[in-house]
């Protein structure tokens, strides 16, 4: 049996439910995805492991670059079992450099971009572009649902930052200990999250705090109203 890193695992009242939709691997790989034959000579397979790892170590987030690939991101002082890759919607995009409410010096953040696919940076800016567009008219038809004209909410949004995500949860070795994200609430406005044919998203029920599997329904997002949100439209 392979072992798992304890900074994985959950406590045992936030493990993966039973209810969960089982976890199953893409087989779709695309024909981009370094392909590395094991029977070349030792130096040629040195060679294109290299390769294949450097991509991935250069769009590496940091401190100076906060936009980029990371695998260690924590949940609650948990370990997410997990793979991501943030960019920016406007990029660049600035931000307060410190959290001192009279300090106008700003951060420009900027993405990184891999170097393959070739189209994958065009692509993103795209889809970028249509769900910023979906988010907005959300925000008009739930002000519209709370009496408020239907620009009010966009209005408070419009130059804040917002940013995409991909996730990527590796098969897990021990998947009734780990989860590919912690227990959480969204921070923003509103997220808009699409979801492949594996599921695993679980939301807790209010009045009993049950965790109810979210099924992939096809062509359709899930939309989560962070707590910017309930803040904003408690003070409205």
């Amino acid at each position: 049996m392979v072992e798992i890193d304890p900074s994985f695992i959950q406590e045992t009242e936030h493990r993966p439910s039973s209810k969960s939709p089982p976890q199953e691997e893409n087989h779709g790989a695309s024909d981009q995805i370094p392909v590395i034959d094991l029977s070349s000579d030792t130096e040629s397979l040195v060679t294109q492991i290299g390769d294949a790892c450097e991509e991935k170590k250069r769009v590496k987030r940091d401190e100076v670059y906060p936009m980029g690939y990371y695998d260690s991101e924590h949940t609650k002082n948990v370990r997410d079992w997990k793979e991501v890759f943030d960019f920016l919607v406007v990029d660049p995009s600035f931000v307060p450099a410190t959290e001192v409410p009279e300090d106008p010096e700003l951060r420009t953040l900027t993405n990184q971009w891999p170097q393959t696919p070739a189209d994958f940076r065009e692509v993103c800016e795209e889809y970028n572009r249509e769900v910023e567009k979906l988010a907005y008219k959300l925000l008009e038809f739930i002000s519209l649902s709370m009496g408020l004209p239907a620009e009010k909410l966009g209005t408070y949004f419009k130059d804040q930052i917002s940013f995409s995500r991909f996730n990527h949860y590796p098969p897990c070795p021990s998947p009734e200990l780990a989860l590919g994200v912690g227990r959480h609430k969204d921070g923003g406005a509103l997220t808009v999250l699409a979801q492949d044919d594996v599921g695993g998203l679980e939301i807790a029920r209010r009045d009993d705090g049950e965790w109810i599997p979210v099924r992939p329904v096809p062509d359709a997002f899930i939309i989560n109203i962070g707590n910017c949100m309930q803040v904003k439209k408690e003070r409205l």
